[in-house]
């Protein structure tokens, strides 16, 4: 099997990062092993198409959701799209399959009082953890920046003086975002707390466990998680509501839909637009409040 080029070719020629490159490669394994132990066929290059369908079947019958289904068959199409550039198929059994049907997903934003509860109102232990898990939320809301980019910050990466946040987001596109005074001065009592740490391992990144490791993506959401219980009974209580938050509430407040483009580092409109539905919410009640041809 040709998988080890088809990592080569993500991570040089794709720009995908490891943690997507790790995903691809467990899909196409995990297919490899379903078509070896259940279908009997041992390469997958030359597979039909309807060795995927019965994959396919089998992953909905165990109870996985369409999709992740989705996900995974769009790991074996990037596979055979690869074997078709470098000429060692000449057709890809995946060339006519169509996903299959999802239902939108609504996340709820968190609501401006919600975050102001959470920020000003919950308290936050004057140590290390949580003065740490405080500036986690404020980076996540203040910023909008993801998990993975989260974690991967390093010190090198901010400017106190000028205010910014230098962010390595998907397929290593860097952008630059503003840091609020708040968010700064949260930062520097965050580093004078750093400081007191006996053994730092991981010293190029700003944010680190007690251990003086790096954070890593489960314990994000568990901090996450615990905080948004104190102030949301909303389902959704994830990093990325902290994100949607930020861009819902830009937007509601006035700003432009291309810069909130460039500040989520999304590559196109149609990605940031999935957020203007709770600002046509907003302009709705404006419009039924402020309308005179509107009768209570």
């Amino acid at each position: 099997m040709h998988l080890s080029a088809f990592k080569e070719y993500l991570l040089q020629e794709k720009n995908y990062s490891l943690h997507t490159v790790k995903a691809y490669t467990e899909d196409i394994e995990v297919f490899q092993a379903f078509c070896q132990e259940e279908l009997r066929e041992n390469e997958i290059e030359i597979i039909e198409y309807q060795s995927i369908r019965s994959w396919i079947i089998n992953l909905s019958n165990a109870g996985i959701s369409n999709r992740s289904i989705n996900r995974k068959v769009s790991s074996l199409k990037a596979f055979y799209n690869f074997l078709l550039k470098v000429e060692k198929i000449k057709n890809s059994p995946l060339a006519k399959h169509k996903s299959l049907r999802v239902d939108k997903k609504v996340l709820v934003p968190l609501s401006r009082p919600e975050m102001e509860n959470l920020l000003n109102k919950i308290d936050f232990e004057d140590s290390f953890e949580g003065i740490r898990n405080k500036l986690i939320i404020e980076l996540l809301y203040s910023t909008g920046i993801r998990r993975a980019e989260l974690i991967g910050l390093k010190i090198n990466a901010i400017s106190l003086e000028s205010g910014t946040l230098k962010v390595l987001g998907k397929r290593n596109k860097e952008r630059i975002i503003p840091i609020l005074p708040q968010l700064r001065n949260l930062i520097r009592v965050y580093l004078n707390k750093r400081k007191e740490l006996e053994h730092i391992v991981d010293n190029d990144f700003l944010l680190l466990k007690t251990s003086g490791h790096q954070l890593y993506e489960t314990l994000v959401y568990r901090i996450i998680n615990k905080y948004l219980s104190k102030v949301s009974s909303k389902v959704k209580k994830s990093p990325h509501v902290l994100r949607h938050s930020f861009a819902t509430h830009l937007l509601n407040n006035g700003a432009d839909l291309n810069a909130v483009k460039e500040l989520l580092g999304h590559s196109s409109l149609a990605s940031t637009q999935v957020y203007t539905h709770n600002n046509i919410a907003e302009l709705k009640k404006i419009h039924l409040k402020a309308h005179p041809r509107n009768k209570e």
